[in-house]
């Protein structure tokens, strides 16, 4: 109840809905919590109401119906489930759905708590309560078969107005209805509008990842990592030339805050590795471009991914190496950590031929290490880190870590390293300073 009136009274300017059960001590709890709106819920189910609440379907339709009243009579909005809606009598469901109506209830909610309607019979359900229902239709749905987006557009396509969501799907058991999915959906191929700044999907849905610490799957449509890349030489051709050959066109990266990203593999393409050589101005001849292609597509056979440092040595290999010095020349890491004890990291590097010293701290000797990096070049460039991969190449305490690290700068552009070392700190901040030196050397 406290986190509840937190948000309630945080000022902002969406409607905060407190859910409740139909029961008086659930609904006082919302109504103290200064909510906008209760959406109130009981099971009509046979199976949930006989083994959850154990009460006949006449004693559920009383409770429903006094919970919707004891809502309005404190002048407040209100939502009403059956919960199991897709699993109850339709019959019944109407007449529960009737009776809250005529108790003044402002929206009916149609939840499949189980997951197991399919779209078409989501789309008939929805239709028929539609015809019987002269208030507007919500849905909630559940991801157990993977149909909860699917679900969620049948019944508006059915009639019903409004869809619960979750940013990246969260949700019990396998989740609810993705709201960037949705939206996305709902906008582009149905040309409907929601009320959703979707430029600001991907950036939410990194800050939920970041909060929750339930990782995004790269594959995740909208807003995972490969949502707008490429690999395939086919692929990576056609985008190149025109994006809407390989992607949906109707959803562009730009619409949700995304990046569209080159990826370097063993299916890559002369026109992609040509293309991420020359982001760095580098341009080989046709023989050497073969050469730099065959060695990047051996270092990808093995399961390795393969990053801009990685091309880039591969490069400099077959070419030579560029003159003149990296931006960074790291000379010392020192780190400062304990269970009662900030993290501070201190860096000391050349940075374009000056020393300078620099310190910060974080929630443990990784993060201190890479914002120190960050600070020491923050008056001169900005960047931010993009993605952040670790793992342990090898078993034991003293493992050789592995990290990936990918740094974006003003202008969007993304450029990823790699570094191996025992120390998983020195890993870290070895990985972000080559990359950085990359960024900053185009």
């Amino acid at each position: 109840m406290e986190s509840v009136r937190n948000i309630a009274n945080a000022g902002l300017t969406s409607e905060v809905c407190g859910l409740a059960r139909v029961l008086t001590k659930d609904l006082d709890a919302c109504i103290d919590a200064g909510v906008g709106m209760i959406h109130t819920f009981v099971s009509t189910s046979d199976i949930q109401r006989i083994h959850t609440i154990k009460k006949s379907r006449e004693e559920v339709v009383e409770m429903s119906v006094n919970a919707v009243q004891y809502i309005k009579d404190h002048g407040m909005r209100c939502m009403f489930s059956a919960m199991d809606a897709t699993r109850t009598d339709l019959d019944y469901l109407i007449e529960v759905y009737r009776a809250v109506e005529d108790a003044g209830c402002d929206i009916i909610n149609v939840p499949d708590t189980v997951g197991i309607i399919a779209p078409s019979g989501m789309y008939r359900l929805i239709s028929k309560l539609d015809k019987e229902m002269n208030i507007p239709i919500d849905t909630h749905c559940h991801n157990d078969f993977g149909l909860a987006v699917a679900n969620s557009l049948m019944a508006i396509e059915a009639g019903a107005s409004q869809a619960q969501v979750t940013v990246n799907g969260l949700g019990e058991r396998a989740g609810n209805a993705d709201l960037a999915e949705t939206v996305m959906s709902l906008h582009s191929i149905y040309g409907a509008k929601t009320s959703i700044n979707t430029e600001y999907i991907v950036e939410t849905a990194r800050m939920v990842e970041r909060y929750t610490g339930v990782q995004i799957p790269p594959h995740m449509p909208v807003v995972g990592e490969n949502a707008f890349a490429h690999e395939s030489g086919i692929h990576t051709h056609g985008v190149l030339e025109n994006s809407d050959t390989f992607e949906p066109g109707i959803m562009t990266p730009e619409m949700v805050g995304h990046t569209r990203r080159i990826v370097l593999g063993k299916h890559a393409g002369k026109h992609a590795v040509l293309r991420s050589l020359q982001s760095a101005n580098i341009n080989p001849t046709e023989d050497q471009l073969d050469a730099i292609i065959k060695k990047v597509k051996m270092l990808a056979d093995k399961g390795k991914r393969i990053t801009d440092s990685d091309l880039y040595t591969i490069a400099f290999d077959i070419l030579g190496k560029p003159e003149g010095m990296p931006a960074i020349d790291l000379k010392e890491v020192s780190v400062m950590t304990g269970n009662i004890t900030t993290s501070t990291a201190v860096v000391k590097a050349l940075f374009n031929g000056k020393e300078c010293v620099t310190s910060n701290v974080g929630i443990g000797p990784v993060d201190a290490a890479l914002k120190a990096v960050e600070t020491l070049i923050g008056q001169h460039a900005k960047v931010t880190i993009h993605d952040f991969r670790i793992e342990a190449v090898t078993g034991g305490s003293d493992a050789l870590a592995e990290v990936v690290i990918g740094v974006q700068n003003d202008n969007g552009r993304i450029v990823t390293a790699r570094a191996a070392n025992a120390d998983i700190v020195l890993a870290s901040v070895e990985a972000l300073v080559t990359a950085i030196n990359m960024l900053l050397k185009k």
